[in-house]
Formats: C-alpha cells, structure tokens, sequence
C-alpha cells in the first residue's frame, strides 16, 4: 500500500465489520469525482435526520465526534419522527441485500459507502457504481419540482425524505 501525506489507515470493528482495514488517500471532503456534487455533508445528514436515527450508531469511532455532536440517533430502534420530514422512507436493509445493492465492503449501503468516500477511502470501480446509484436519484428531484409549490415540505414528504437520504437537500425546493 502507498504511503503519503494523506493515506490513512483505518481499522473497524463494529456490530457489524470485525477488523475491516480500508485506507483513506484523499483528505476528508475533498477531490471528489467531478460528476459526484453532494448537496450535505455526513454530518449535515446526521444532523437533519436521516434513517429514522437508527444508522451509524454502533460505528461512532470510526467517524469524526464531530458529526454526532448534533446527530439525531435512536440506538434502540428506526424511528421516522426523528427525520427532517418526519416519515419513513426507507426499505429494509433486507431488500437492499435481496436486489444486489450492497458491497459486502459497506454493509449498511450507500450512506456508509458515502461517509467513506467522504472522509477520503477511493475505490473507483465501487465509487463509480455508487456515484452512478446516486444521480440515479436526481429523478424525485424533477418530480419534487414539476408537483409541489416552491417550499411546501407537505408535499411528496417521503420522496424529500428519501432524496435527503442521499444528501439532495429538498428543503430548498
């Protein structure tokens, strides 16, 4: 493995990754693949309310203190009030597993993969195929604009809630 300024080598060991070793090669929040332009940060996320506070809470140490001082988690349970948009509007991580969308490298999905790529892990076959997953979502975005009156968050509150899932930030449409 090349050694740097920048290249990190990070150790998990959580509920569910024991002694999984990745190295972060860029600084965190920065050189990001051009067409990848997400709209919140990590923490940004956590802090709105994401997930129905039930992601990220057994993995704190492998993040920054930073972004939990103002996260919104529920160890015990998913709870949708906790969400900017007080729904639920996600799938089970059951069905992700069941329809391939998972690396078994992130197992809790996308936002991990993010969280990763966000503090400077590079993997760029996966990193193309999240980023790819990802503009995939700009769909609710069109369909936010072309329904719902300029900031009305009662409309399409589960799409909103689902776009800030994958940190598109609807609180401005």
């Amino acid at each position: 493995m090349k050694t740097g300024k920048f290249w990190k080598k990070m150790v998990v060991n959580d509920l569910m990754q024991k002694n999984y070793i990745y190295y972060l090669s860029e600084p965190a929040g920065k050189n990001f693949f051009p067409m990848f332009r997400p709209e919140l940060k990590p923490a940004e996320m956590l802090a709105l309310g994401v997930f129905g506070g039930k992601y990220m809470t057994d993995c704190r140490p492998e993040f920054p203190s930073a972004w939990f001082a103002h996260a919104k988690l529920c160890p015990a349970k998913h709870e949708p009030k906790l969400n900017f948009f007080q729904v639920n509007a996600r799938q089970p991580l059951a069905v992700w597993r069941a329809k391939g969308w998972i690396n078994p490298a992130d197992p809790r999905g996308w936002f991990q993969w993010y969280c990763r790529y966000y503090q400077g892990r590079r993997w760029p076959e996966e990193d193309l195929r999240q980023i790819k997953r990802w503009r995939a979502m700009r769909r609710h975005l069109a369909q936010i604009q072309k329904n719902c009156r300029a900031f009305d968050w009662n409309c399409r509150r589960k799409q909103r809630q689902a776009l800030l899932h994958w940190a598109y930030d609807t609180r401005n449409l």
